[in-house]
Formats: structure tokens, sequence, C-alpha cells
């Protein structure tokens, strides 16, 4: 609804405003008015000395309380509109790894296989496990 609606709003509020200065610019100032009352051009007015005034005035104001409205209604929707994923990775949930993996068994001398003839060489011991108070790990593997 908001995505038909913004761009219907702001056309009437643009529409409105571009209104609102063509019909100030129209307007006679307050110095006119003067000659106007002493017959200059009254005659060939649509709405007599004083009615163009009148009906210009009120035109200007109700247009003005439109641009207002519009205004208020273009900074409601504009601050309420839902925000669409940056990409489509950000609209995937992802899952999270579980928190308990096992170690790898680590091999011993004695669980390696023999080799026949060689003589058993011994080696330093392998990497034994962090202890639990370590921070071992958390070192990704």
């Amino acid at each position: 609804m908001n995505d038909i609606l913004f761009p219907l709003v702001l056309t009437v509020h643009v529409m409105v405003g571009i209104t609102v200065i063509g019909l100030v610019l129209i307007q006679h100032g307050k110095g006119a008015d003067m000659g106007a009352a002493f017959g200059g051009g009254a005659s060939g007015s649509l709405f007599g000395a004083s009615g163009s005034a009148n009906f210009m005035s009120r035109t200007t104001g109700v247009l003005a309380a439109i641009f207002f409205l519009t205004s208020l209604s273009l900074s409601y929707m504009a601050t309420n509109r839902t925000k669409a994923p940056v990409s489509v990775m950000d609209s995937v949930k992802t899952q999270s790894a579980p928190s308990t993996q096992s170690a790898p068994a680590v091999p011993t001398p004695s669980t390696l296989p023999a080799t026949s003839g060689a003589p058993a060489k011994t080696e330093a011991p392998l990497a034994t496990p962090a202890a639990n108070d370590s921070k071992a790990k958390d070192i990704p593997k």
C-alpha cells in the first residue's frame, strides 16, 4: 500500500507546490489595490476590483493547507517505510553451527600400524587437547 501511496502523494505535493508558486506570482501586491480602487483595471477584471484578490488569496490558502498536509504525510510515510534487504543473502536466515563439537581423535603410538622389519621410532607426543580454561578452544579450525 505504501509503495503506491507514496509516489501518488509526492506527485500531488509537487503539483500543489508549483501551483502555489504560480498563484503567489500572479497576485497583485497591496500597493496595486489603491489603483484598482480608483477604477484602474476594475472593468477588465473577471471578478471585479476586489473579487480577484479574495478568490486568489483563498485559493492560495487552501493550496497552502494541502501542501502542509502532503508534507506531513510524506514525512510520516518516509519514516515508517519497511526497509528492503540489501542483498539476497540478507533475507536468508543463517543457521549457527552446533557449539559442542568433539575434538578429533589423536593417534597414539600404540594405535599406529606396525611396520614390518623396521625398528619403531619414538616420536614426540602429539598435541594434547587444551585445558578447559584455555583460549585455544576459541580458535577456529
